[in-house]
């Protein structure tokens, strides 16, 4: 298996820690959630939290535990039922159809992950951990903490089809700081892109290289939903000028008028949160939009996206996040809400929404797949995606950071996703 940059040097006892955490989350996760939330499927691209709850302990038992000598699997059927799309472990149930797999029901997905979370921490009580077994560990658990994320996104479309518009949390959103926005300009240059760090990153972060540069700006905050209703009532949906041709392919075929989850009652937009209905807050980065209405907006606007690696220079230096993975606490509903701007350096590039970049996902000079499984995580999968970069109110904390490489085929608008202006 090739070297992920894992920290193959940390205790049983801290991983074991840090396990215990992860799996907890999940836990937290799902805890306002029923029985039928748990098997809902809303649409191909989601998964019901039940199948997300049941996979993320298929990839424990999978990579770290099946290999071990005398451990008995939890159940045949499960080897087939939860793989996501490693062909180099078999064959796969149609991720289209999930939500068609009543049984094993919650209960039974519960015992499983009581069942791996045993075996697990029995395995890192001892003192037999291989840096290829610490390295397949890490990327487990960095693996749950995404599907930490997708569950949130996956749970907010499925409340979004029901009639009710149920709520899912009932704090109510953070109110949003108004600003305008400003122009942060870089020179150009030849700059290191990807992780440097000592620290965990994946396969596709990696290796770092040179990237020139010419000189370019960037705004200073994400677009607002206030921007973007300027946009909507200038007829941004009715004229096909500013839309790449696969895009108002998208806007006549799929009726957009707005971003996801937005609708007007009564002459004034609301948007579903997983707070319920509310009324659009301007102030709020604008989320929930594709590539495709991101790339739209900027055409309209006179400017452009930025590329990630214009992207990444710009968030260097931008410090951290205050949206963690507080789930219950400081995050409220789960929404993206404005910050106050710097007056040094492009503010809420981290932990608001995903950005958009014009970007397509390409592997990075020098990149190998690693071997075997954990080959086909990312690498596949560069073809007709693109890069979003920065992370989400859903992104768990210690995955944000300036490398970090998301990425969606452009008319994904399920994911907490906006855009930064460039130029």
């Amino acid at each position: 298996m090739a070297e992920l940059k894992t920290p193959a040097s940390f205790g049983a006892v801290s991983l074991a820690g840090r396990y215990r955490q992860v799996r907890e989350f999940t836990k937290k996760i799902v805890a306002p959630l029923s029985a039928e939330d748990c098997m809902i499927q809303s649409m191909p691209d989601a998964s019901p939290i039940r199948w997300h709850m049941a996979h993320t302990s298929w990839f424990f038992e999978t990579f770290i535990l099946s290999p071990l000598k005398d451990y008995e699997v939890f159940d045949d059927e499960f080897r087939y039922l939860f793989n996501s799309y490693y062909n180099a472990v078999g064959d796969q149930f149609p991720r289209p159809e999930r939500g068609l797999i009543s049984r094993p029901g919650l209960e039974r997905v519960r015992d499983y992950r009581e069942y791996i979370d045993r075996h697990m921490l029995e395995l890192l009580s001892g003192d037999d951990l291989t840096d290829e077994l610490l390295n397949a560990i890490d990327i487990g658990l960095n693996h749950e903490q995404q599907h930490q994320e997708l569950m949130l996104t996956d749970i907010k479309h499925a409340f979004s089809c029901n009639p009710t518009l149920p709520q899912y949390q009932t704090e109510p959103i953070a109110a949003s700081s108004p600003a305008q926005p400003r122009w942060f300009d870089f020179e150009e240059g030849l700059f290191t892109i990807g992780n440097q760090t000592e620290g965990f990153a994946f396969d596709n972060e990696l290796p770092p290289h040179k990237n020139y540069q010419q000189a370019y700006s960037i705004a200073s905050r994400p677009v607002s939903c206030g921007d973007y209703i300027e946009f909507i009532d200038a007829g941004g949906y009715r004229d096909p000028g500013h839309w790449l041709s696969l895009g108002w392919t998208m806007v006549e075929e799929k009726a957009w008028s707005a971003p996801l989850y937005w609708l007007q009652r009564d002459g004034q937009w609301m948007v579903f949160t997983l707070a319920g209905l509310v009324p659009v807050n301007p102030d709020w980065p604008l989320c929930h939009i594709s590539y495709f209405e991101a790339d739209a907006y900027a055409r309209w606007a006179g400017a452009r996206l930025p590329t990630e690696f214009e992207w990444e220079v710009a968030s260097h230096n931008c410090g951290g996040t205050r949206f963690a993975d507080r789930l219950m606490d400081d995050n409220n509903a789960v929404h993206p809400v404005s910050e106050k701007q710097s007056s040094s350096h492009p503010s809420q590039m981290f932990g608001g929404v995903w950005e958009w970049t014009s970007s397509s996902y390409a592997a990075y000079p020098g990149y190998t797949a690693p071997d075997g499984a954990f080959g086909e995580y990312n690498g596949k999968f560069m073809c007709n995606q693109y890069v979003l970069r920065g992370g989400s109110v859903a992104t768990v904390s210690d995955h944000i950071r300036s490398s970090y490489r998301n990425f969606f085929p452009p008319e994904t608008r399920w994911q907490f996703s906006g855009l930064r202006l460039a130029k």
